[in-house]
């Protein structure tokens, strides 16, 4: 291994030395710890510190870095308190997810560290978003994001390559090619001779770098970086390294060939690093005792501040409080100054009043800029707002999602449109494993709406008609918002955009220019969680939301002798359950009308929780109508069969008539 230490200085060089030094010392406590049952779970990074160091060490402490399980050198080189990471690996309260995940599955923001989550690809994303918003901020700081060699074949990896390419995003893509993706070598994975060769498809810049030499780690990535500065653009870096203990401590090495094990254990960083300095006059062997001596006192110390933490014990209320971030609801009182308007009007002006109030709120989503979005919603935004705030994206719904979250952790708000709602299975994952769950992990919110266009009765089919809120209902730590008329439409949006939890925010296609109301001018909100009482009466209880408000309220109007209070929920999570158990407790009868598929609908958990608190009150069964359980067809005889208008009236009745 050949070092060139350019203009680096004696105690520039041990500096690096120690920052190599620590987790590896870290590890070998660590290892002996799994063997004596006091520690569960270890994924080893032992042959590639110098990729972690060596980045970290070599960009601003403000500068994100999101890592992957194998990246120990970038917590420590961070100077994170050893304690700390101690107690996150042992599940305890000081430790940064409280117990709620372990290993590096955890962000930080004082030390800009974005940890993982198990589904690898997400962070790409997050990234570009994070990287987006630096450059938006003119602030001249890179991102660095870690992912291996078997993480490179999912979506969101070359998703998050184009996306930074296209938009001209300082992001260092750190590719570690260990040799192997759990037990799968290299050569069942890719076919291309290099990874790195994939930055040609991108448009990207790439390079191969010896990722067990600290120098030309350090070095390449400094220069890198100063480079980045002048000329912001993504790079694609591939660090030749090999891990020399299994994935995680249980799996082992059987399934690797001795002799490569032999020949990477001569490449380890640290020994030859140390053979180094020692030839060179930099680090004596008394001066090495002492920093290892140094090293360990500082693990043995922080080893016992861990210990002596008590162990953590559940509080339930705590548990709850922290899936969602606080949030005190701001109300703005708008004027008498009315217009009649349609709903996509609505939505539209509930859009660029928030763009105008929120400077740092960023709008993303497929033909959204000069085309104005497949249903001209955001028509003369960049005109407004420029096209820096009203991004056309490439068609990667998932990685989309995730830099919106990026966006989040970086100062900014986002507003994500999914062309349709169908579409949005294609940001699943990042939406309900990173937005949801990324407060109640290590307590980071996700300042997110996603705009879901959705609903049949266009004559769409089943890729363009899907109701899909029931996806959401479902996942704690999403809100998810469904109005029926122009005016909590506009409300509702403003109050999506100001609450910093991510929020599913349903439009429904066949309303937008169906459906008028007087609607204030100027800015307002509306609170989540308090349905609106359409209709009293005192016969039956109707709960609806979405178009199945509009069904409803046609089907009392044919019936004007059907006595029924109208719920329209508007907001589907949270709830307002006290609304819904006075209405019940008033009529003794419950109907629930949901546009969605019967089974699984949020129809059905609303129907038991009736049961559970109102039973006593019931005068007859909950009568619960929806969709047929088919996809939504094309043809207008097919699709007028599938959706619950035509039946609403009939399941009424026979619920009055029991």
């Amino acid at each position: 291994m050949i070092f060139e230490r350019q203009n680096l200085s004696n105690e520039e060089l041990i500096s690096l030395y120690k920052k190599l030094t620590k987790p590896r010392l870290i590890e070998e406590k660590m290892l002996i710890l799994l063997r004596q049952g006091k520690v569960s779970k270890w994924f080893s990074g032992i042959g590639q510190e110098a990729i972690s160091v060596g980045i970290t060490a070599a960009l601003d402490k403000d500068e994100y870095i999101l890592p992957m399980h194998r990246n120990l050198g970038v917590f420590t080189t961070r100077e994170i308190p050893l304690h700390r990471l101690f107690s996150q690996w042992q599940g305890k309260k000081s430790g940064f997810t409280k117990g709620r995940d372990r290993s590096f599955h955890f962000g930080t923001q004082e030390f800009n560290i974005i940890g993982m989550i198990s589904h690898l690809g997400p962070q790409m994303g997050v990234a570009d978003g994070i990287a987006l918003a630096n450059k938006l901020k003119k602030n001249g700081k890179v991102t660095a994001v870690f992912t291996g060699e078997g993480a490179t074949s999912e979506g969101d990896f070359h998703e998050a390559l184009n996306v930074a390419s296209v938009w001209d995003l300082p992001v260092l893509f750190v590719i570690e090619n260990n040799g192997y993706g759990l037990s799968t070598p290299t050569n069942e994975q890719y076919k291309c001779e290099n990874l790195a060769d994939r930055g040609v498809g991108y448009g990207m810049e790439s390079h191969i770098i010896d990722g067990n030499n600290i120098l030309e780690v350090y070095t390449k990535i400094k220069a890198l970086k100063a480079s980045m500065i002048e000329n912001p653009r993504p790079v694609l870096l591939e660090f030749k390294t090999f891990r020399m203990r299994g994935h995680e401590e249980a799996s082992g090495t059987k399934y690797v060939p001795q002799e490569l094990m032999d020949v990477w254990a001569e490449k380890d960083p640290i020994e030859n690093f140390r053979n180094y300095l020692k030839l060179t006059a930099v680090l004596s062997e008394a001066l090495d005792e002492e920093i290892r001596a140094e090293i360990k006192k500082e693990i043995d110390e922080n080893w016992a501040i861990t210990q002596a933490e008590p162990e953590l014990v559940a509080n339930l209320d705590e548990e709850l409080n922290d899936v969602y971030r606080p949030y005190e609801f701001e109300s703005f009182n708008h004027s008498e100054e009315t217009e009649n308007i349609r709903v996509i009007d609505a939505i539209s002006s509930a859009l660029s009043q928030s763009m105008e109030r929120h400077e740092n709120l960023v709008i993303m989503g497929q033909d959204i800029a000069e085309y104005g979005g497949a249903f001209k919603i955001t028509e003369g935004f960049v005109d407004k707002f420029g096209k820096e705030r009203v991004r056309n994206t490439p068609i990667c719904e998932s990685v989309i999602v995730s830099a919106a979250n990026g966006l989040s952790i970086n100062g900014h708000k986002a507003v994500v449109e999914m062309q349709f709602a169908d579409f949005v299975s294609s940001g699943f994952n990042p939406i309900v494993n990173l937005l949801a769950k990324q407060h109640y992990r290590w307590g980071e919110n996700s300042d997110v709406v996603v705009r879901m266009p959705c609903g049949g009765g266009t004559q769409a089919g089943p890729f363009h008609s899907q109701t899909n809120e029931a996806w959401f209902t479902k996942t704690p730590g999403l809100k998810v918002v469904y109005p029926a008329f122009p005016y909590d439409a506009k409300g509702l949006l403003n109050t999506a955009i100001n609450d910093p939890n991510p929020v599913m925010y349903f439009e429904h296609k066949q309303l937008y220019r169906s459906v008028y109301q007087e609607v204030p001018k100027d800015y307002y909100t509306i609170p989540f969680g308090k349905a609106a009482v359409l209709n009293e009466g005192n016969e039956v209880t109707i709960i609806s939301f979405g178009a199945g408000v509009h069904w409803a309220l046609e089907t009392l109007k044919n019936n004007p002798e059907i006595s029924a209070d109208l719920i329209d929920l508007r907001s589907l999570q949270p709830l307002d359950w006290e609304t819904i158990y006075a209405s019940v407790k008033k009529t003794n009868r419950v109907i629930i009308l949901q546009e969605d598929t019967l089974f699984g609908g949020i129809a059905s958990d609303i129907s038991s929780m009736i049961m559970e608190n109102c039973f006593e009150y019931l005068d007859a069964p909950v009568k619960r109508v929806g969709s047929i359980e088919s996809a939504i067809p094309f043809m207008k005889a097919l699709e007028d069969q599938y959706l619950p208008k035509g039946r609403f009236e009939k399941e009424l009745k026979e619920l009055l008539a029991y």
